[in-house]
């Protein structure tokens, strides 16, 4: 999947704007430049399109989390660099937006996605738990698509 995609579709569903989304990854201790946000932010065909890059993605999301939770008293200061999964990208959300295993399952259901619990915290389950399963594009996708429609504000004319 594409990290600006990702990126334009959770600043969509979630309804920010780009002065909160410069605030988050300044809480993660970024320089993120306005003008080059703007250009993440284009169309692939648009005039100044840059591609995201995973850790632009990664960073965002952490700064999304302290933005909407604040700091965690018990993280660690590892700066160990993780690859960024859609496991991740999902999990990071979940923790960012304070999301229940139910609201999740909503989410899902929002988008036409079908999942047990079991299916569901699967995608939530250690690498290498043997219960782990990997969350696929598509299934990214549709819970990005099911966000934009769980947190759905609507025009009130």
């Amino acid at each position: 999947m594409k990290t600006n995609d990702i990126l334009y579709k959770i600043k969509t569903a979630l309804n920010l704007d780009n002065e909160t989304i410069l605030k988050a990854y300044a809480l993660s201790s970024y320089g993120m430049n306005p003008e080059h946000l703007e250009n993440l932010l284009k169309r692939r065909q648009d005039k100044g399109f840059k591609i995201c890059t995973y850790e632009e993605l990664g960073v965002f999301l952490d700064g999304l989390v302290l933005l909407k939770r604040g700091p965690s008293p018990k993280k660690q200061n590892d700066d160990e660099a993780v690859e960024l999964t859609n496991n991740l990208i999902l999990k990071k959300l979940r923790i960012a937006l304070e999301l229940k295993e139910p609201e999740t399952e909503i989410i899902f259901n929002l988008a036409d996605v079908h999942l047990t619990k079991q299916q569901l915290a699967a995608f939530f389950r250690k690498e290498n738990h043997k219960n782990f399963k990997v969350c696929s594009d598509e299934l990214l996708m549709a819970f990005l698509e099911g966000l934009d429609e769980f947190y759905y504000i609507g025009n009130d004319e």
